[in-house]
């Protein structure tokens, strides 16, 4: 800038605050000069401290951070689930693949035919693989964007789909059950029925609904994913078009009829194919 009349201050420079020292050359805004007769450092030089993260990128990633560990099993969020082997001191049984990260040392195992996750069936007649998670480490699963639910068990019983299964505590008792009938895809609709004491981890898609059984209670095959172990359940067939149906299908659909007494309940998703 032009020298100031005498006796006057001289104007700031381009983005100089009135009052503050001159900016030097190669000097960022902000910046304290360097000691006299050395030059100022550049960015990403030693000396020059590296941008400080902005409070609007902490602010717009703090709803995402992890949920604080203190249980054995906890939500992150709707679709994604964390379990801490540490705690408890009990394997997992978990669908193969559902692993999306893990920390600390965990060993994952694959058996074979004569591994429980061998002998469980679906609905196209596939078996089910499940991975045996061990050791001191937290493991999070998820698969497919699914809506995740921990079912507590406390000497009561569920039965759950096979397909709606995706982990759950090797201290519980499981049996695989086949319910056959007309009309199901693969011909029969596999169930798996825990007893004991542990925690059971559903998938949805959606948001399910809890109904309690009564006389008259139906569900479609493919949207019911869980039942309390003590209802009984009947194949009820009913005539209509499917939405995809295909030639050489009948349009024939399979509901499930519940019988119980006063207490009990299904589950049902807001899914049907």
């Amino acid at each position: 800038p032009a020298p100031a009349p005498y006796g006057q201050q001289p104007q700031p420079s381009y983005g100089q605050v009135p009052g503050q020292a001159p900016q030097a050359p190669g000097q960022f805004p902000g910046q304290q000069p360097p000691p006299y007769g050395q030059q100022p450092a550049g960015y990403g030089q030693p000396g020059q401290a590296a941008p400080a993260v902005g409070a609007g990128l902490a602010a717009a990633l703090q709803p995402y951070k992890e949920a604080p560990t203190g249980a054995r099993w906890t939500p992150q969020n709707q679709q994604l689930m964390r379990v801490d082997l540490s705690m408890g001191g009990q394997a997992v049984l978990a669908r193969q693949g559902s692993m999306v990260l893990y920390q600390g040392k965990v060993d994952f195992s694959y058996k074979g035919a004569g591994f429980a996750g061998r002998i469980v069936g679906n609905a196209t007649g596939q078996e089910m693989q499940l991975m045996r998670c061990t050791g001191r480490g937290q493991v999070f699963l998820a698969e497919d964007g699914a809506h995740l639910h921990a079912i507590e068990l406390q000497g009561d019983g569920i039965c759950v789909s096979a397909e709606s299964v995706l982990a759950f505590d090797e201290s519980l008792q499981h049996e695989v059950r086949r319910i056959e009938g007309h009309g199901i895809p693969g011909g029969a609709l596999f169930t798996m029925q825990f007893q004991g004491t542990g925690t059971v981890i559903i998938k949805t898609h959606g948001v399910p609904v809890v109904l309690p059984v009564t006389p008259t209670t139906f569900a479609d095959s493919n949207a019911i994913v869980a039942w309390s172990s003590a209802a009984q359940v009947i194949i009820s067939s009913q005539v209509r078009l499917r939405r995809n149906a295909y030639p050489g299908h009948s349009g024939e659909t399979v509901n499930l009829q519940f019988r119980a007494a006063p207490g009990n309940f299904i589950v049902v998703q807001p899914y049907e194919v």
